[in-house]
């Protein structure tokens, strides 16, 4: 089979689920995205906004938002046929999604689905029920 057809297949394959944890490598987020590994590494030049972690030997460690960025990037020039400037402006333009959950599953921006709470947006419900609470006590 011929690369190009490969690769076109794949493109319509879905994406893995991101496990929770902190850090990935370079192989797992190639896996991750479906993009190969020399592929993330030239994308870290021609984006800014792509920045893994470097250790000890210059290795490479990508966090969640880090495999987010690559998924946003492989949706834009793959699937939405970008280039790679265009692609550098739109995500200029974009809003940064605030978790995993305000993305579909190819990495592109979804519309509003339920999200779970996490971090500071607990301790800002948790500040406003206090309030409340406060409230119905006068």
């Amino acid at each position: 089979m011929a690369p190009t057809a490969d690769r076109a297949e794949r493109l319509h394959e879905p994406l893995p689920e991101i496990p929770q944890k902190r850090y990935f490598a370079i192989g797992e987020v190639s896996e991750l995205c479906a993009v190969k590994p020399h592929v993330l590494r030239y994308w870290e030049q021609e984006f800014p906004q792509l920045k893994p972690v470097k250790r000890r030997g210059n290795r490479r460690y990508y966090q969640i938002d880090d495999v987010l960025m690559v998924r946003r990037i492989r949706s834009l020039l793959y699937e939405q046929g970008f280039t790679i400037g265009g692609a550098r402006q739109r995500l200029r333009e974009m809003p940064k999604p605030v978790n995993d959950e305000t993305l579909g599953p190819d990495g592109a921006m979804s519309g509003s689905k339920p999200t779970a709470p996490r971090g500071r947006e607990i301790r800002q419900i948790r500040s406003e029920l206090e309030n409340i609470l406060k409230l119905l006590d006068h």
